[in-house]
């Protein structure tokens, strides 16, 4: 049985993050609860209430007051120093593009409550900026993915392509029950790349990870990324 405390795990994944040069991020609803959103399927979460028989919490929140969380932020700054390669994300709250993820770093597979996508061309643009039509003829409706849609092609193959590449794949609150999605870990797993899980409750691929925790991705995140700060200092130093 591992017996490793958090600190000294959150200091292997320090230490991965470091010797990794192609780190690729994926994000489900856990890393938004922070943020005052709900999850799905988390000990709190929406189909875990519904299984219980329990309303959903705080059903009425406003998602557009909600801020970016430190653990966003840690993300951000994961990207500052150059070792994020790319962010997959099933969110649609517009906490990572609000954090300062780059639009181009940032794949949203179930679309974005804030932007419009283009019906041929796919291409999105803000609700309170987007024309009448895509600049390439099209209509242009939510890009929110509902039950039953297709998600961006675009998007999905950008996620797929690097996680094929990456050496090193963290996932942060996500079940990694809903496919295609969740099959983007896997992808990188099969392809060679260390795993890492963050996530209050088992997923399917827990039996693949190189590194798994089960406490909230505040505690481990922001805290590993400033310990990474510090490897990468002391690396400069040498």
């Amino acid at each position: 049985m591992d017996r490793q405390t958090l600190s000294e795990r959150i200091e292997v994944l320090a230490g991965l993050m470091s010797e990794s040069n192609r780190i690729v991020l994926f994000t489900g609803a856990g890393i938004s609860t922070d943020s005052g959103l709900p999850d799905f399927r988390g000990p709190d979460g929406v189909w875990t209430r519904r299984d219980k028989g329990l309303p959903p919490k705080d059903e009425d929140r406003d998602w557009s007051q909600a801020s970016p969380n430190i653990s966003h932020n840690a993300i951000v700054e994961l990207q500052s120093m150059g070792k994020l390669h790319f962010l997959v994300s099933q969110n649609i709250d517009n906490l990572h593009l609000a954090s300062g993820i780059k639009f181009e770093k940032l794949a949203e597979l179930h679309g974005n409550m804030t932007r419009s996508r283009c019906k041929r061309c796919e291409e999105t643009y803000p609700k309170n900026e987007a024309p009448d039509r895509c600049s390439c003829g099209g209509s242009l409706k939510s890009s929110v993915v509902g039950f039953g849609d297709s998600m961006p092609t675009r998007d999905l193959n950008d996620s797929f392509a690097c996680a094929e590449s990456c050496d090193l794949m963290i996932v942060l609150g996500s079940s990694l029950v809903v496919t295609p999605a969740a099959t983007v870990p896997q992808v990188a797993h099969s392809a060679g790349a260390k795993l890492v899980i963050v996530n209050q409750g088992e997923t399917p691929l827990d039996r693949f990870a190189d590194l798994r925790f089960d406490e909230s991705i505040v505690e481990v995140f922001p805290p590993a990324v400033d310990q990474l700060k510090i490897l990468v200092s002391n690396r400069g130093i040498q």
